[in-house]
């Protein structure tokens, strides 16, 4: 009797991915903030899938190019080698333009330490001239350890005695591509992890702006694969734009499934032999040229590779701070020599150079689910493009016809322009979320448990008898409320949220404080100008209010050890932000004919834009709202410090804080207390050791 075999259903590798990416959004969605924690999980992924790439890479190039003899090397170098660079610029002019398509959205961030970070001069030298290769290697310093490569391959090319050692290398290669290919099979668990710590902590509106990316991504794939690179051969070689297209599709689509491009070499080769005996433009070096290229290319960056330089520039939009034109050929230049190496390498990279946020990197490995097909379509289209037009050159086929190459690139020019506006006039329809950091900041609430808090929104008029024999710590103790004086306008020190809750970071303290101590919290509020009375005449024990301390003040209060410092800078519209950039760019004018508004009370910044700027104009504000709201153009910048600022950026996103290259100053915020109470102070400073 025959027996039945059932087939085991088992998922594709691509469908497990798939299946993890699909879960880890679904989970993220649900449990919200309770994924944050998988992210440890996703990093773990993300390190087990470098840990191979670069040496990898080193020694395939080491293979690669240690194969070639002398004159196949000179005439790569040369010919094949200009023409790169032909390729390389056209990607990166399809890249530069496609930041136009970006919409335009109002956009604002928290406080982050990156606003004071110096920009890191880079030594070319050590960035490109391995003096320590071992060191490059150790370090992650992708363009020496690629250049070092170059230089051992080269190398090995005259040597008679090199096939086995090739050899032995080659079967290293293949060895790190199986530990490669090993990780790649926990690839479904790393996506999940990272997938599920992304929704998780992402807002909607962070989620709907990646849409942007992924649009503004397929358009440049489908402009290069489907027009600019097929018509440029078509416009230099007698193949045709349909036979070009029509020979790769079986490649393409092949390379688009998979998402490998490595897979579809061996098909590129054919697909370029093949057209060469169909146009009978057989040359007696043409099916050698074709299988060298197309391996050695391989290793060299594709304009689908490339291509990835884009997340670069859309992580920079995405984080508000748009890379300016100016900063396109430092890209440019780090960009192509990182991207030698593999993009897992090359954009934690890149993000770093540019000063953007590396976290964002897991963004680009979500992302690459989907646009890592698109950008195998594009390469294998850009390395049988590449090899026919570098085997026509090479072998003396190639054809110009000035005319029908400028009629194609004004057509280029005309279709890419045209697209890339289309593509910004629908993402500006359905990639615009209402702007809501505002709703974030004004949402907030207490992290810890609360205790017992009354909180005053005017000052009360009695506060009974004061004995001054005693401590202030002993009054609170007997008393069993600890009062704090506040003032309402301290965003993101103190505040009051859309509940009429008095919350910040302060607050957070002052509930900590008023715990640890056994007693409940009463809220008092002060004004600047009237605070060292106040705290004097105990209307309040200690005021927790993001208080700067300068010299003036220490001769009416006391101060406890600082607890936070913060920055210098300046608030001023979006479009003014590269005015006050640098230290030089303000000072060149001395502030001439420049307006700065100083909130009043605040005289350290007042008195610091003086010196700063002598010529300018300091005008005193009631509160910041002034600035914000009833600010007609007169007062050019809010002089405030960089952590104050970027909360009250969240409420007006129209603006945006600079802190000036390199910084100018520092200043501490302390706890002020009344005058001539050692016992409070060093209680306080005693505390605030602990809490560090």
């Amino acid at each position: 009797m025959a027996t039945e075999t059932k087939k085991k259903f088992r998922l594709s590798l691509s469908g497990s991915i798939l299946l993890g990416f699909v879960l880890g959004i679904l989970c993220g969605l649900f449990f919200g903030e309770y994924c944050a924690g998988l992210k440890i999980l996703g990093d773990a992924f993300i390190k087990l899938l470098q840990m191979s790439i670069l040496p990898y890479i080193v020694i395939s190039l080491i293979v690669g190019i240690g194969r070639l003899s002398y004159q196949e090397a000179k005439v790569l170098a040369i010919k094949a080698g200009s023409l790169l660079l032909v390729f390389w610029g056209i990607a990166l002019a399809v890249i530069f333009l496609m930041p136009l398509a970006f919409p335009s959205v109002e956009t604002a961030s928290f406080f982050s330490t990156s606003l004071i970070k110096a920009k890191e001069q880079v030594d070319f030298l050590e960035l490109f001239i391995p003096s320590n290769p071992f060191s490059s290697l150790a370090n992650d310093v992708i363009p020496a350890s690629v250049l070092f490569s170059i230089a051992v391959g080269i190398g090995l090319i005259g040597i008679k005695e090199k096939h086995n050692l090739i050899d032995d290398l080659a079967i290293l290669a293949t060895a790190l591509s199986r530990v490669a290919n090993f990780v790649v099979y926990l690839t479904p668990i790393g996506v999940f992890a990272i997938a599920a710590s992304a929704a998780g902590t992402m807002t909607l509106e962070e989620i709907g702006r990646l849409q942007v990316y992924f649009a503004t991504f397929i358009v440049a794939v489908m402009i290069l694969t489907f027009w600019i690179l097929p018509m440029l051969v078509a416009s230099l070689t007698p193949f045709t734009y349909k036979d070009i297209v029509g020979t790769s599709k079986d490649a393409l689509v092949t390379g688009f499934a998979t998402g490998k491009l490595f897979i579809i070499l061996p098909i590129l080769i054919q697909n370029c032999n093949d057209l060469f005996e169909q146009y009978k433009q057989e040359h007696k070096d043409t099916a050698s040229f074709v299988d060298i290229i197309v391996p050695v290319s391989f290793n060299f960056p594709t304009t689908g590779k490339l291509l990835t330089l884009l997340f670069i520039l859309f992580c920079a939009w995405f984080t508000g701070n748009a890379v300016s034109v100016t900063a396109y050929p430092y890209l440019s230049f780090i960009g192509v020599s990182s991207l030698f190496a593999s993009t897992d390498m090359a954009i934690p990279f890149l993000l770093d150079s540019m000063q953007i946020p590396s976290d964002l990197y897991q963004l680009f490995i979500l992302t690459g689910i989907v646009n890592r097909r698109f950008a195998t379509l594009l390469a294998g289209m850009n390395l049988l493009t590449f090899t026919l037009l570098a085997t026509c050159v090479i072998t003396g086929l190639l054809s110009i016809n000035w005319r029908r190459l400028f009629r194609f690139a004004l057509l280029s020019v005309i279709i890419t322009v045209g697209v890339v506006g289309g593509t910004r006039f629908v993402l500006s329809f359905s990639a615009t979320d209402a702007y809501s950091k505002d709703k974030v900041l004004a949402s907030m609430h207490l992290l810890n448990d609360p205790v017992e808090v009354v909180v005053h929104k005017t000052a009360p008029s009695h506060f009974g008898v004061v004995d001054k024999e005693k401590s202030h710590l002993k009054r609170i103790l007997e008393r069993g409320v600890l009062r704090v004086g506040y003032n309402p306008d301290r965003l993101p020190f103190t505040f009051f949220n859309n509940a009429g809750e008095l919350v910040g970071f302060d607050v957070e303290m002052a509930h900590r404080l008023a715990k640890e101590l056994g007693v409940s919290l009463e809220f008092i509020p002060f004004e600047v100008d009237t605070m060292a009375q106040q705290l004097n005449g105990g209307h309040f024990d200690i005021i927790m209010a993001g208080v700067p301390m300068y010299t003036p003040r220490l001769e009416t209060m006391s101060f406890s050890a600082p607890y936070l410092n913060v920055t210098f800078a300046f608030v001023v519209k979006d479009n003014r932000r590269e005015e006050f950039a640098t230290v030089e760019k303000i000072m060149g004018t001395r502030g001439r004919g420049l307006t700065f508004g100083v909130r009043g009370g605040y005289e350290y910044y007042s008195n610091r834009a003086k010196e700063t700027l002598p010529l300018a104009k300091v005008v005193q504000l009631e509160s910041y709202r002034d600035f914000f709201e009833d600010n007609t153009g007169k007062v050019d910048a809010l002089v405030t410090s960089a952590e104050v600022g970027s909360a009250w950026t969240l409420l007006y996103p129209e603006y945006q804080v600079v802190v000036p290259k390199p910084v100018l100053s520092f200043l501490p915020l302390r706890y002020p207390m009344a005058h001539g109470d050692p016992d409070m102070v060093a209680f306080l400073n005693h505390w605030i050791d602990l809490k560090r």
